[in-house]
């Protein structure tokens, strides 16, 4: 039988409290209203219902101060449930600085999951409790959608570029993965389980696990296999090395770019983000940096997902491994 989403799930991450909180403030109001609306519209029926043939109504002006304040009234709950509501936005789709990255890759009809550490696993993620987790997602073919309802946490999961949630876990448990996008003939049976341990529990199945590279470990590996680093000199350093022997850079270095504006053929500016080295790596000449040729091949069904994920792991991690020594190499 395909699982059922709970009416009133636990709240189990950080985010829960405030999203319940929002939604119950909404009910109430919204029940509060439409019962008083309903009830004036049936006292007002019975009340001046017209009782004789011959009976006619008097045109009435309601005073300026009720006509003001069924306006103001409305006008400031609205206002106040709006600052609510995006505050609550804000931090649903914002992860704090230190969360920890995680890669989701959505497919019919599984999830498969890879954990920093290079860890896999299929429909089940692990994760440790109180350390806040940003999945970075994927699809192999159609929309999904991850959605933990314990969590309050949902995001749709596209094919061709990255999206990302986060969350808190707050207490160990066992928790359903539903997919909210209908996905094809088994779109109810892509079902996983997010499984939150305590963290000695959770670093104890990482030593259990199959010894293995780590993302950025096997990120750099592809690097080099696919011969990337033959044009993209990783750093500075790398930089002056292959100028002292004649040889000039043929594409920009990638040492701190991740996160950082870049300038392109045209004027154009954009953020260094996920999507954009994804675009990068496969339609290489949509987007090209401003003083360099277009000479990059496309790697468009050579690299697989997962393949794809560890090589912009390895990018990324070229940023946060020499910010220390940035000022000094620049």
């Amino acid at each position: 039988m395909p699982e059922e989403i709970p009416l009133f799930p636990d709240a189990a991450s950080s985010l829960a409290r405030d999203v319940d909180a929002l939604f119950v403030a909404w009910s109430l109001i919204s029940a509060f209203f439409t019962l008083l609306i309903a009830g004036l519209i049936v006292f007002f029926m019975v009340k001046y219902r017209r009782r004789g043939e011959h009976e006619v109504g008097l045109a009435e002006r309601a005073p300026l101060w009720l006509e003001t304040a069924w306006s103001i009234v409305p006008l400031a709950i609205c206002l106040v449930m709006f600052g609510w509501g995006a505050r609550v936005f804000y931090k649903l789709y914002r992860p704090p600085a230190d969360a920890v990255e995680y890669w989701a890759v959505g497919k019919q009809w599984m999830w498969k999951f890879q954990h920093p550490a290079g860890n896999r696993e299929i429909n089940r993620l692990r994760v440790p409790v109180g350390r806040p987790v940003r999945l970075t997602m994927t699809s192999e073919d159609v929309i999904h959608s991850f959605f933990v309802p314990e969590f309050r946490t949902k995001q749709d999961v596209l094919p061709g570029r990255y999206t990302s949630v986060w969350f808190r876990a707050t207490k160990p448990g066992t928790y359903k993965l539903f997919c909210t996008e209908y996905c094809g003939s088994e779109h109810s049976r892509m079902i996983g389980q997010v499984i939150a341990l305590a963290p000695q529990d959770y670093e104890r199945w990482l030593a259990g696990g199959v010894p293995g590279r780590s993302m950025t470990e096997s990120g750099a590996a592809l690097f080099q296999t696919l011969a990337c680093d033959t044009c993209h000199l990783a750093s500075p350093a790398a930089a002056a090395a292959a100028a002292g022997v004649g040889r000039a850079p043929r594409a920009p270095a990638l040492d701190g770019v991740f996160g950082k504006q870049v300038a392109l053929a045209g004027g154009r500016v954009v953020i260094a983000e996920e999507n954009y080295l994804r675009e990068s790596i496969l339609q290489p000449a949509v987007k090209v940096v401003a003083g360099w040729t277009p000479i990059m091949p496309t790697y468009q069904g050579q690299v697989t997902e997962e393949q794809l994920n560890q090589l912009i792991a390895y990018i990324k991690s070229l940023g946060a491994a020499t910010a220390a020594a940035g000022t000094e190499s620049r």
